[in-house]
């Protein structure tokens, strides 16, 4: 019996993930908060940021093979471990569930992501196994 599972290559740490993230933040959240304040007013409500936000972290994966502008930028990627593109249904699981597990564990699943990401040999965080992905430095 073969196993779809393949060895992630040139699996990506912490630091460059961290990295991506920030940039992320920096490059779109930033701005996004700023237009968010122009077009509403005022920055406590801000279930527009939220929903902006969410999609672009759920759909720029998809349409850009697994890459963020962050990611790009640091030269890194979300792809999946049977090698096929990632698609919505992979990104729901990484980003909703994996965020529903983070929230209900008050934290402690974000906390021993950071861990696993830090130990294991593939990289992979308790998002990327619910969602069958990993990151990595190899090109699409």
């Amino acid at each position: 019996m073969e196993s779809n599972f393949t060895s992630p290559s040139n699996p990506v740490g912490f630091w460059r993930r961290l990295g991506a993230g920030l940039l992320d933040a920096i490059i779109i959240g930033i701005p996004l908060i700023l237009i968010t304040y122009i077009i509403t007013g005022n920055t406590e409500d801000n279930f527009i940021t939220n929903i902006i936000s969410s999609l672009y972290s759920l759909l720029v994966p998809v349409f850009w093979h697994g890459y963020t502008v962050g990611k790009r930028i640091v030269g890194i990627r979300i792809a999946r471990i049977d090698g096929e593109p990632v698609g919505i249904g992979t990104m729901l699981l990484r980003d909703l569930v994996g965020g529903i597990v983070y929230i209900i564990t008050l934290g402690i699943g974000l906390i021993v992501s950071v861990i696993m990401v830090a130990v294991r040999q593939d990289k992979r965080s308790l998002h990327d196994l619910i969602a069958g992905t990993y990151v990595t430095s190899d090109q699409p």
